[in-house]
Order: C-alpha cells, then sequence, then structure tokens
C-alpha cells in the first residue's frame, strides 16, 4: 500500500525530512508545502534530480497549495520562525502560534486522519496549540524533542567516555528547553549504569553537570555557531524516526512530547514523555520510576510549560477551551 508523507515547511529541516524520507524509501510520494512556493518545489525537484545516484523511486512534490497534502499518511511540521542568536523559544511564541493556527486548519481540512509530528518551538506549546485548532485525536499528534534531547545527551556521554554512541541508551524528560530533565539513572553504558560509571570515577559530578548543561543548550550552541540559522540535521533524523516507527509499526518506545491524562500527575497537558508509537500512534506513555530529584526536576519542568502555555492563552484565548 502506497504512503504519502507531507513535510509543512520546506526550510533546512523540511528540506533535510524530504531527503532522509526518500533515502529510507519510507514514502511513495512526498509532498513540500511551503508559502514560499519556488523554495517548495526547488528543494523537491533537487532531491527528486538525486534518485537516479541514489536509486530512490518515490515521487516528490513541491507546492503551496494545502489540497496537495490531502490523505497524507504522515505530517511532520516544520513552518514557523527558527531562532535567531540571543532570542528564546519563548519568543518565539507569539508568531509561530499564529503559524500554526493556519497549519492546523489546512491539515483538518485536508489530512484529518494523519498521524501528525510538530517540531516547530516553542515545541510543547506548539504541539498543545496545534491539537486544540485541528482537533485531531491527541493520540496522533505529537511532538518531537525528546528524541533529539536524548541523542545529545548520548553524543555527549560518548564524547566524554569514548564509547560508541551505539552502546549508549538514555532519555531526556520534560519540557523541550532549559527545564528538560536528562535521566542518569535511567542511562546505561556499555552495559553498565551511568550511576555505577560514576562511582567507579570514569567521569566526575561536574563533567556531568556540564554535559547535562550542554544538553540543555543544545539547540542554542548550534544557533550561536551558525550565526544564520538553526540545528536541522539532528531534528531531521529524530522526526523520521517517529514517522518509521508509526508507518512500519514498530512499536517502539520514543521519548516524544505527548497528550497527558494523568500519567505523571500531570492532566490536560503535553511534555516530553517515552510513549510507544505504532499504527495507532501514540499507543501508550511509559510512566518510569522517578527518584526524587528527577521528579523534583520533572515538575519544574512541568511548571515551565504550564507558565508558558498560559501565555499562550493570553494571546489566543481560544486555547483555554
Amino acid at each position: 500500500m502506497s504512503k504519502k508523507i507531507s513535510l509543512i515547511g520546506a526550510g533546512q529541516i523540511g528540506g533535510t525530512l524530504a531527503h532522509l524520507i526518500a533515502l529510507k524509501g519510507l514514502a511513495d510520494d512526498i509532498v513540500l508545502f511551503d508559502l514560499a512556493v519556488g523554495l517548495a518545489k526547488g528543494k523537491a525537484l533537487d532531491i527528486a534530480q538525486s534518485s537516479g545516484v541514489s536509486g530512490f523511486n518515490t515521487n516528490l512534490k513541491g507546492t503551496n497549495n494545502y489540497k496537495d497534502i490531502k490523505d497524507s499518511d504522515v505530517i511532520i511540521i516544520t513552518a514557523g520562525v527558527p531562532r535567531k542568536p540571543g532570542m528564546t523559544r519563548d519568543d518565539l511564541l507569539g508568531t509561530n502560534l499564529k503559524i500554526i493556527k493556519q497549519v492546523a486548519e489546512g491539515i483538518k481540512s485536508n489530512a484529518s486522519e494523519a498521524f501528525v509530528i510538530c517540531i516547530t518551538n516553542p515545541l510543547d506549546i506548539i504541539v498543545m496549540a496545534l491539537q486544540k485548532y485541528s482537533g485531531l485525536p491527541t493520540q496522533k499528534v505529537v511532538g518531537m524533542a525528546g528524541i533529539l534531547d536524548s541523542s545529545r545527551f548520548k553524543y555527549f556521554l560518548s564524547q566524554k567516555l569514548g564509547k560508541p554512541i551505539t552502546e549508549i541508551s538514555s532519555l531526556v524528560l520534560g519540557g523541550h528547553g532549559d527545564t528538560m530533565v536528562p535521566l542518569p539513572n535511567h542511562t546505561i553504558i556499555d552495559g553498565k549504569s551511568l550511576a555505577s560509571i560514576l562511582e567507579e570515577k570514569k567521569i566526575s559530578d561536574n563533567d556531568l553537570k556540564s554535559i547535562i548543561q550542554r544538553t540543555r543548550k543544545g539547540g542554542a550552541e548550534i544557533v550561536k555557531l551558525l550565526e544564520k540559522g538553526s540545528a536541522f540535521y539532528a531534528p531531521a533524523a529524530s522526526g523520521v524516526e517517529m514517522a518509521e516507527s508509526y508507518l512500519k509499526n514498530q512499536k517502539k518506545t520514543l521519548p516524544c512530547a505527548a497528550y497527558l491524562n494523568g500519567e505523571y500527575g500531570v492532566k490536560n497537558l503535553y511534555a516530553g514523555v517515552p510513549v510507544i508509537i505504532g499504527e495507532k500512534g501514540v499507543e501508550k506513555v511509559i510512566e518510569l520510576k522517578l527518584n526524587k530529584i528527577e521528579k523534583d526536576n520533572f515538575d519544574v519542568s512541568i511548571k515551565a510549560v504550564k507558565e508558558l502555555f498560559e501565555s499562550a492563552i493570553k494571546i489566543d484565548s481560544s486555547l483555554s477551551k
């Protein structure tokens, strides 16, 4: 059965998503949507012209018409203003809320059965607004954040310890931002817990604190280095992993911004937690046992998400419904 993936936003992440999806053969049809139609059409044509080299048979189309996303199996949203140096994710809120409202209406009218992955920042608030604006089921609307944050955390650990990243498993919970919660107690490196590696003095507490802080500032570090633009390779790879788990019913456990309805003591809010993604979307929220420090940090993160959502309601009161 043919699969269709539509990408809303043809910027750096959107273009990278399209290329990765084509290379992986995840979809028969890829639609790149952008109000700057030349950007969407140009990237679609450029990627299509690489098919003879890379050997894929995917149809790529660039458009600025929401009707072209009709019958999409998966939609990945990157539309919005990216961060600039010195800009926080919170600064983006007003502008990107307006953009996501238009996107939600386009999806509701043309592809209401799709599994929707949101990458636009400030992530937790934008994905929550997207679900409210679109009216799609909560299990079919999810945010990409935890996979990216976890990958950054694992990379920094691998560099410090001199271990292959493939030997490290870990999770990052909470909001996507400065209050995200890396979980050292749920981190395994080459079969050993990070706690035991700390005891063996192979990494110091200060080293770990620095790595956690660098993870939290991971996006800002790249924004500063690039000067113009923000991260796109790692965010795109993370979004593709979510789409693949849904399309292939892999039922992977992935940290994502998902709707919580009592899990972790949180209700009616999107936040980063491990979930199982399969053919029905978010099929289950995995509740980890958190120690007091982890739970306290998670609660701080949830408080920050709630406060930012209250700011969003002040911008658009319809979000309170």
